[in-house]
């Protein structure tokens, strides 16, 4: 029987599958319960398993590979696609436009937070399950930055009021820093930067202050930018980027100092039949969205903690 964590010694087999890129920790625990894990052919029962490492297991009868370094990767996504691997209503996903966006043996990318269907630009994809993790995670404080094109009366003042917070409905939103960039008539762009990432949170902000939003378009998050990149189309961040990143991330740095090997790269390609989806890496020079957003800037180090002028925005917007 494979040991549960009160024999701590190791690591969940959910944070393990998840630095392996097979899937985020939830989505293991999910995979566990219908009994697609198995540990020297046993089915695993409980996602408390802690082990050493990932000989022995399997995810569908599949070895599965070793981790490989963590990459990232930046893809501009178009309105229309569902931020998922499969729609139940058979609409498009973001993993059909990265089919054409990344060239094959790209290894299984997960997306850092969610877009949603209507909202466009900057979604980063990882093959490293605590890395997207980590960067979801409101504690982190990563900003996000979006640009949102909006009809109705507004003026700076009230924009500023939400760098308090807002409550609606009852859900409570933290902190969002809102800058009026220019304004004919009562169409505005308005950018916003925010940390938590809730739920449509872009919008419900905006509606709720009388706001109808036309076009919504993630620019940045973190030190990540969208840049001048086109619509559908995909870059990968460097690895030395990703790691100045990581090292700045609060808590993080700290994990991966417990655990050096997790950062260690995998050069020895993944065994035959092994668990890891080929998923959609081409590097492309950054362009410009369409509709003409203004520049946005990348720090030339990711910062700790929020920036305090008006910037990037979330999860699922």
């Amino acid at each position: 029987m494979a040991p549960t964590s009160e024999d701590r010694k190791g690591e969940r087999i959910a944070k393990l599958l998840a630095r392996a890129g097979v899937a985020s920790r939830r989505e293991v625990e999910r995979m566990i319960a219908e009994g697609r894990v198995k540990v020297e052919g046993e089915v695993l029962t409980t996602p408390a398993t802690v082990l050493e490492s990932l000989k022995g297991v399997t995810v569908d009868d599949k070895p599965v590979a070793a981790a490989e370094a963590a990459r990232l990767f930046r893809f501009h996504k178009p309105s229309g696609l569902i931020t998922a691997e499969r729609d139940p209503a058979g609409r498009p996903t973001i993993y059909t436009a990265l089919k054409n966006a990344l060239p094959p043996g790209t290894p299984r990318l997960m997306p850092v937070g969610r877009l949603d269907f209507n909202t466009e630009g900057l979604l980063l994809m990882t093959n490293d399950g605590e890395l997207k993790r980590a960067m979801e995670l409101p504690a982190s404080g990563i900003p996000r930055t979006y640009r949102a094109r909006t009809y109705g009366n507004i003026t700076q003042a009230q924009l500023e009021e939400l760098i308090d917070g807002i409550t609606i409905e009852g859900i409570h939103y933290g902190k969002i820093d809102a800058n009026m960039e220019r304004k004919t008539g009562r169409n505005q762009w308005i950018e916003l930067t925010l940390t938590e990432g809730k739920n449509r949170e872009v919008r419900r902000v905006l509606e709720h202050l009388g706001l109808e939003t036309s076009r919504l378009l993630r620019t940045a998050y973190g030190p990540f930018s969208l840049g001048d990149m086109p619509r559908g189309t995909a870059d990968e961040v460097r690895p030395i980027d990703i790691e100045r990143f990581r090292e700045a991330m609060p808590g993080f740095a700290r994990n991966e100092a417990q655990d050096p090997a997790s950062k260690k790269p995998t050069t020895a390609p993944p065994p035959r039949g092994s668990y890891r989806p080929e998923g959609p890496e081409r590097k492309r020079t950054p362009s410009r969205p369409n509709d003409g957003p203004a520049k946005t800037r990348a720090p030339s180090r990711p910062p700790s903690r929020p920036p305090s002028r008006r910037g990037p925005g979330d999860s699922r917007r």
